[in-house]
């Protein structure tokens, strides 16, 4: 499975079953011990996703995407820092421009009982 680091793979994609929606998942496992590092890596992966979407690769890699809303979600395993949610703000700007939407959630732990 590829993560955050990968920066040039697409982690995950799949249709929301509600919404119908394209989701392409970010997987974040990384701790904000160097954030500026991290930051670097979530624009980098972002940036990338956002090619894979506009030069239509999308479509060719995953047919259903055709005519659906788009959605990057960056699913992290830790707390956003504050600079992590103001680059997380500024870049939603971005990527709503470019026509597609931006999220951010947390792993849920799974209980093994």
């Amino acid at each position: 499975m590829s993560t955050v680091e990968d920066v040039h793979k697409i982690d995950a994609i799949s249709v929301d079953k509600e919404s119908n929606d394209v989701i392409l998942n970010i997987f974040d496992h990384l701790d904000w011990s160097n954030e500026k590092m991290h930051i670097h890596l979530l624009q980098e992966k972002i940036t990338n996703y956002l090619k894979f979407v506009e030069s239509k690769e999308i479509e060719n890699v995953f047919p259903d995407a055709k005519g659906k809303k788009i959605k990057i979600c960056v699913v992290a395993k830790f707390s956003l820092t504050g600079n992590a949610l103001k680059f997380i703000a500024s870049v939603t700007q971005t990527v709503t421009s470019a026509g597609l939407s931006l999220d951010h959630s947390f792993f849920k732990k799974l209980r093994t009982e």
